[in-house]
């Protein structure tokens, strides 16, 4: 945007993802003078051309002031997929499907799934960073087979917030319970950790998709950045 602009922009983004995920529903906004954006398509087509071929912007919209891609979200959705068939991952689809080389049993994944749900402190899932806290508000977490795709596992996972790696580590927790290394409600017991513990296996970041990011209305903006701003304690 800078070069096409020709002037500094500064990009806020709804979120960070580890190195090799994928994002399909990034959000991010940046302060412009209406000049620069008399025709937002025209736009959108000259950042096609300026862009690496796997990166684009779908769509530039006009928002209010109080408008924070980061603060301003209510919560952010991912999609895992994963297969556990024997000859592994298609190979047109290898690039953000993991191949898993033991049987996973959703059933099993599901219930140790649910007792993850709701605000708790997510340190045995997060990497620490100083001065960030671990505490989630954990709302979707589910598995289902791909009706059309059966061999296939999807994940998804809504939060409002997610710490780093904190998808990938609970997706590995599962993976263990699916292919009956641990029981369903071991993921659970970690919640009381006070540090993360070296037994959990992050899950490969190639199967994992940020999908969406959710806002409220327009007047509650500025009441939902301040919300998030403030410290979880």
């Amino acid at each position: 945007m800078s070069m096409v602009l020709r002037h500094d922009v500064r990009l806020t983004v709804a979120g960070r993802t580890d190195a090799g995920v994928h994002a399909s529903g990034q959000v991010a906004h940046t302060d412009l003078p209406p000049s620069d954006v008399p025709d937002p398509d025209a736009l959108v087509r000259r950042l096609a051309r300026a862009l690496p071929g796997d990166v684009r912007i779908t769509a530039i919209i006009p928002v209010p002031d109080e408008f924070d891609a980061r603060f301003a979200a209510l919560r952010r959705h991912y999609r895992y997929r994963v297969t556990d068939r024997p000859w592994s991952a298609d190979p047109l689809r290898r690039n953000h499907v993991v191949s898993w080389p033991r049987p996973l049993d959703a059933a099993a994944m599901n219930a140790a799934a649910a007792l993850l749900l709701g605000v708790n402190d997510f340190v045995a899932f997060c990497r620490r960073r100083d001065g960030a806290t671990t505490i989630r508000d954990l709302q979707v977490l589910r598995w289902t087979r791909d009706p059309e795709l059966p061999d296939e596992l999807v994940a998804e996972v809504s939060a409002d917030a997610f710490c780093h790696s904190m998808v990938r580590s609970l997706v590995g927790a599962l993976f263990a319970v699916g292919e009956g290394r641990r029981p369903t409600d071991w993921p659970a017991r970690l919640l009381t950790a006070t540090e993360r513990p070296s037994v959990i296996t992050v899950a490969p970041a190639h199967g994992l998709t940020l999908t969406g990011v959710d806002y409220p209305p327009a007047t509650d903006l500025a009441a939902r950045s301040a919300v998030t701003r403030a410290i979880r304690g």
